[in-house]
């Protein structure tokens, strides 16, 4: 059965609807026009996003939640990316984002507000980011990156200050390894840093280590699982970490396509979810505010996932809620969630940009504004 039916789009100047195979330009979008498309069309299966500041419709055919919408309009000025964009970081409390890119003779870390207005750009001491995760209270404001370059500050995380003073380096700088005393790293991927300061990194990306560590806010050695493997608390490429609310630290272990979660104290094994990923495994991994979410990233498959939260005590099995699907070589490498307004930002590697994502039921300005 062929039917019209109405769809209110964004003002652009070129939006493109892709279903399956068929391609179809929209050159004059209006909130009345939209084609003839064989089937049953669900509205609430639809999701707006970006490559490259155009402007692309995906339409999913599986009936499921819609829980963000892109911001269109973040950031204000995109010229700002310069180079290949691997990360980024929310400090919620003072409204900044932190994006940290690769690349020859450009700044490495670009800072924004959460409004998209450009404030700074800072390079020292940063050889080849890979994760960053900014750690603000009402006293001080840090931000973490891990850094993989094979240069003198590679293979180490180090803290900065908002305006990029180097403040704090673990690792040896310049040479990778295996060691604890002195601590060593290979490639380390990402990290998390608690309110409490402890630490909790994820080494490494590709490199000699497969391991989970804890730190203490004075850089001790709390606990370490993992090591080359399959099994339990074993890991093949953990390239993401995060916490909820229950105590529980959450892996991205990406080569054994599945998240293995651990308690954070005691660094015991709790279970690991493997159902949601045999296409291929997570990259990044983020809790929404509420607790009720993880959000998740799909690097090759250019695909970030809602996943519902287990209830405490209880890992279950994964279940996900809402999908959003971005076109092919898009590859969003790193997540973060603004801990306020419940925002995702995602860093694209292949399209050399971050998005923004919001909450449904949260205000976006009208694009162009």
């Amino acid at each position: 059965v062929y039917k019209p039916i109405s769809l209110e789009l964004f003002p652009s100047s070129k939006l493109l609807l892709v279903k399956a195979c068929l391609t179809i330009s929209l050159v004059t979008p209006s909130p009345s026009f939209f084609p003839y498309l064989e089937g049953t069309l669900n509205l609430n299966c639809l999701v707006l996003f970006k490559v490259l500041r155009n402007f692309t419709f995906a339409v999913s055919w599986r009936a499921e939640e819609i829980l963000y919408r892109l911001d269109v309009g973040w950031p204000k000025h995109p010229e700002y990316f310069t180079g290949a964009t691997f990360c980024a970081a929310v400090d919620s409390v003072n409204g900044l984002v932190y994006i940290a890119q690769r690349g020859d003779n450009i700044p490495k870390i670009l800072v924004f507000t959460e409004n998209g207005y450009f404030l700074r750009a800072w390079n020292y001491t940063v050889d080849t980011p890979h994760g960053i995760f900014a750690s603000s209270t009402q006293y001080e404001q840090s931000v973490w990156i891990t850094d993989v370059g094979s240069g003198f500050y590679g293979h180490t995380v180090k803290k900065y200050s908002s305006f990029g003073d180097l403040v704090q380096v673990l690792g040896t700088p310049g040479k990778k390894g295996t060691g604890l005393n002195p601590l060593q790293f290979d490639n380390p991927a990402e990290l998390y840093v608690e309110d409490t300061g402890d630490i909790y990194i994820v080494d490494g990306d590709g490199g000699l280590n497969n391991r989970l560590i804890k730190l203490s806010q004075d850089f001790m050695i709390l606990w370490l699982r993992g090591e080359n493997g399959t099994g339990p608390a074993k890991f093949n490429i953990p390239h993401s970490v995060t916490l909820d609310s229950a105590g529980r630290v959450w892996v991205a272990d990406r080569g054994n396509k599945r998240i293995q979660v651990f308690d954070k104290d005691t660094g015991e094994w709790l279970g690991a979810w493997n159902n949601c990923f045999t296409e291929e495994g997570p990259s990044a991994v983020r809790f929404t505010p509420d607790g009720k979410y993880l959000i998740v990233a799909q690097l090759n498959l250019s695909r970030l996932s809602v996943v519902a939260a287990p209830p405490v005590g209880s890992i279950g099995e994964c279940s996900v809620i809402s999908t959003i699907q971005l076109a092919d070589q898009v590859l969003p490498h790193l997540l973060e969630v603004d801990r306020k307004t419940g925002a995702v930002y995602v860093a694209e590697i292949g399209a050399k940009q971050v998005q923004k994502y919001v909450p449904l039921n949260s205000y976006v300005p009208p694009f162009g504004s």
